[in-house]
């Protein structure tokens, strides 16, 4: 008697999950090493030409000398070995990074080493990089929509029950969103960037943050003998919580704040699993006063927050000019209190 057919995908799953995780680490030991090579190269580039033993016309020499000993070897061109030289002074006084360095691709590492002028500009998109796991595509998206500078002039606006029950989600959530994939035109409907999410969700998914994972569109809560619908809701594996995002094209109001709480309560009590913890709500706004959004959350029960959604990238340079300013000021009220 011949033994039964196995079904593929539940008896051959573990086997290509091991197949997976070994190719995993294969690709990624071959770019730990290409890095390790590249950081080398450029230290010998550095140093000898800080030494006066070569000058920067040696580099091209080299370039071609590595071409004619390894034809078809690419790579090696002397704009790139110029790039390691960078690369290796730029990060050969700060070895906190140096495991950041090398789990991101070459390309990723020239970009943010292209356009990232500050210590800390370089460690927050590589860190984020890695955690969000970005391709080339979405990290030079961040880069043009300037999130280092806007997380750090405007940090999320949340409530203080958001605080104390999720002390992680201040590092989840951001003070806008960018939407401009949507192509949404003025005087766009609450349908419009509803519809326009859903089309686009997996640009949505990505603009959020890793660990969202999509749940439902207007879903359903009944509470007594009434239904209600919430626009969107998620949930977020790392704070094992429920994410209720209501939508407003208009300005921030606040008694938006208690049709969310109202939603939340209705997640707790007849949607949240026992392990997980209490839903977070997110109000996504056109536009919002930063006063009014403190006075509104300062009291709140709720564990919410509020941020904006932008139909548009900002200005990148006018952002820079501000967080300069940023700095400066920090300067003074430190040198001040000396």
């Amino acid at each position: 008697m011949k033994p039964p057919v196995p079904d593929a995908a539940a008896s051959f799953g573990e086997i290509l999950g091991l197949i997976a995780a070994a190719r995993q680490r294969a690709v990624q030991a071959v770019n730990s090493g290409l890095i390790d090579l590249y950081w080398q190269i450029g230290a010998i580039i550095s140093r000898r030409i800080a030494a006066a033993e070569w000058g920067d016309g040696v580099v091209a020499q080299l370039a071609t000398h590595i071409a004619s000993a390894h034809p078809g070897l690419r790579g090696f061109t002397a704009r790139n070995l110029f790039r390691m030289r960078q690369f290796y002074e730029t990060y050969q006084n700060d070895e906190s990074v140096a495991t950041l360095l090398r789990q991101l691709p070459w390309t990723h590492n020239l970009i943010i080493l292209g356009q990232c002028k500050r210590p800390e500009e370089r460690v927050f998109y590589l860190r984020a990089a890695i955690s969000e796991q970005w391709s080339k595509r979405e990290l030079e998206r961040r880069l043009k929509a300037a999130l280092f500078e806007r997380v750090m002039l405007n940090p999320a606006k949340v409530s203080p029950l958001v605080t104390q029950m999720h002390p992680q989600a201040l590092s989840v959530f951001r003070d806008a969103y960018m939407v401009e994939f949507l192509g949404l035109p003025d005087g766009h409907s609450e349908s419009d960037l509803h519809r326009g999410l859903l089309n686009q969700l997996k640009n949505f998914l990505i603009e959020l943050g890793r660990d969202f994972c999509f749940v439902g569109s207007e879903f359903p809560l009944q509470v007594g003998n009434r239904d209600f619908a919430l626009d969107l809701l998620f949930f977020h594996r790392g704070l094992n919580c429920l994410i209720a995002i209501e939508l407003k094209v208009g300005r921030f109001e606040p008694e938006y704040l208690g049709k969310l709480g109202f939603y939340l309560e209705a997640l707790d009590r007849d949607v949240r699993k026992s392990h997980e913890n209490p839903a977070i709500g997110l109000l996504l706004c056109a536009s919002k006063d930063d006063e009014v959004v403190e006075y509104a959350l300062s009291r709140s029960l709720s564990p919410a927050l509020i941020a904006e959604y932008r139909t548009q990238l900002p200005d990148k340079k006018m952002l820079q000019a501000k967080l300069h300013e940023f700095y400066l000021q920090n300067a003074a009220d430190a040198g001040g209190e000396e």
